[in-house]
């Protein structure tokens, strides 16, 4: 074909460069591609993480790819076809459902490749919203970020794959790099207690996530209102740390059931962290109590790369993330006995048995779901489609 490796070029297309996992995903391929001596293209139409591209390598071009106004799809469409044929783009790689119609028709009118990565179980209440999320399997290579989403896809998309297609699990990784706990510094550590106004005379559980209901909040305060209840005394303080998205209502709701439980001195909630691998390092367990699946379950991931126990739902992603009794623990999801018995269980953890649950998570995540693997196997994928 007329595409040798070496002048590959990458389009990846996708509504907001934000720092959620299909974002880092995008972001970290980007910059993977022109080490590997290929172009690397990203339509976006804006974001957080924009500031650190590296714009000398990663070409980016902004396009209003996050509206699902028809009108604007076709426009999309159509700046997409003049990108391709100017950039000469070998492969056009969608992260989402509105850009994607776009992505489909512009690779097929110009004979480019297309590829799709399936990062959620999108919603289907009806026909028509099936039909509009099967953009995501009509591409020559379909992209499955845990096995989780890869059942899903064959469970609900089976009448629009074809054979043909390729559909394949590529875990989606994290920077073992960043999140490692080595190159943490102490008087780091101390610095960020103290913004908390946490004294570290007792051991800190994190619960990290943004403040929205699926991601279990409740549950966890349910939990630890049942180990307080058993102990007969607080044994350590919790941090609920996300931010509310401007859903008050529901975070003033925690707050009342934090006041309920007596709990106002032992939880504190933290709005947002610049540096995530140090609230892992100053944590002694992580919890993720999320109450619906997750595609992948990052902080069950960048917990363990951290050497921390993780606690997590035994749900999506996270069922193929911990191992559970020797990375961590899993509960049974939206159940906060569970939650509670698997928290106390892990407090009473000797050193030894603790410092071990730790090396083996970082071992885990280093050879399953780290974003070097995650970016050599999709690369290598690229080039199998081309040729």
């Amino acid at each position: 074909s007329y595409q040798m490796s070496s002048n590959l070029k990458v389009l990846q297309v996708i509504p907001k460069l934000g720092y959620g996992g299909a974002e880092t995903g995008c972001f970290d391929i980007a910059h993977y591609l022109p080490e590997n001596n290929c172009g690397s293209y990203i339509v976006t139409s804006g974001g957080d993480l924009l500031k650190f591209i590296n714009k000398d390598k990663v070409k980016v071009i902004k396009l209003p790819v996050q509206s699902k106004n028809p009108l604007i799809i076709f426009f999309n469409f159509l700046a997409l076809i003049g990108i391709i044929l100017f950039n000469n783009i070998s492969i056009v790689h969608a992260r989402s459902r509105a850009p994607a119609w776009s992505c489909l028709f512009a690779a097929k009118l110009t004979g480019r490749k297309f590829v799709t990565t399936f990062h959620g179980t999108y919603n289907f209440k009806s026909k028509l919203k099936k039909f509009y999320n099967s953009v995501m399997v009509r591409s020559d290579l379909i992209i499955a970020g845990s096995n989780f989403i890869f059942s899903h896809i064959k469970q609900n998309y089976s009448k629009y794959l074809d054979a043909k297609k390729k559909l394949l699990v590529i875990f989606r990784g994290i920077n073992v790099d960043y999140f490692d706990p080595s190159t943490k510094l102490d008087v780091d550590e101390i610095k960020l207690l103290k913004k908390w106004q946490i004294e570290k005379d007792k051991k800190i559980i994190l619960l990290p996530g943004r403040l929205t209901e699926w991601k279990g909040q409740e549950v966890f305060l349910d939990a630890i209102n049942l180990v307080n209840i058993e102990l007969g005394y607080e044994a350590f303080y919790a941090i609920i740390l996300g931010s509310d998205q401007g859903r008050d209502l529901y975070k003033k709701k925690l707050i009342r059931l934090t006041e309920q439980h007596r709990m106002t001195n032992q939880i504190k909630f933290i709005d947002h962290c610049k540096d995530m691998a140090l609230a892992y390092k100053v944590s002694d367990i992580v919890v993720s109590a999320s109450i619906e699946p997750e595609a992948f379950g990052r902080v069950a991931v960048e917990a363990q790369s951290m050497e921390k126990p993780i606690i997590a739902s035994n749900i999506g992603g996270s069922n193929e993330t911990v191992i559970d009794e020797k990375t961590g623990f899993l509960f049974e999801s939206n159940n906060a006995k569970s939650l509670s018995q698997k928290i106390l269980k892990t407090l009473f953890l000797d050193e030894v048995s603790l410092k071990s649950m730790g090396i083996e998570g970082r071992k885990n995540i280093i050879q399953k779901f780290n974003v070097e693997k995650m970016c050599f196997s999709t690369y290598s994928e690229y080039k199998r489609i081309l040729n």
